[in-house]
């Protein structure tokens, strides 16, 4: 057993569990501001190309909350603080970016978010991947699907300004 595995098996699974929860459970509440596809003024946006249809979001997001809670429980589990700080600095930029472009409407600022969340993510990996390759990995589909949400918020952005 190596040291990451020292502080105990019965919390090797506990912390990714409970990550996996909190972040379902915080992104399920950051998504109410989305309900019916993001109502009426979503509807009437412009889409781009490759737009998906509204179905698809809340399957994605499930997994990807559970991928990013397995990999933050592993994270805390390895005392690997500050690959754990990046991860709730890039999770609170996810948490605001429903509410700021479907609930306020701010796509320009949701786009700033966006950007800034796709940057600290990748710092995030980079950071996980010399503590546990296995929570990089988990965060990698997370990562190309924000560079996808990014080309959506920009496009939505350009074809409705």
């Amino acid at each position: 057993m190596d040291e990451s595995e020292s502080p105990g098996k019965l919390s090797a699974w506990v912390w990714p569990i409970v990550g996996a929860l909190v972040c379902v459970g915080l992104g399920f509440l950051s998504g109410l501001t989305m309900v019916r596809g993001g109502g009426e003024w979503y509807l009437a946006l412009e889409k781009p190309v490759g737009n998906p249809p509204s179905w698809i979001f809340g399957p994605v997001w499930t997994v990807l909350y559970l991928m990013m809670g397995v990999a933050a429980g592993r994270l805390i589990h390895r005392r690997a603080s500050g690959t754990v700080t990046l991860f709730v600095i890039q999770f609170l930029l996810n948490l605001a970016w429903t509410p700021v472009f479907f609930g306020a409407h701010r796509i320009v600022l949701a786009l700033v978010i966006i950007l800034m969340l796709g940057c600290f993510l990748g710092i995030t990996i980079r950071s996980a991947e010399k503590v546990d390759k296995v929570s990089a990995f988990l965060l990698v589909p997370y990562l190309l699907w924000i560079m996808y949400a990014t080309y959506l918020n920009a496009s939505i952005g350009w074809l409705n300004r």
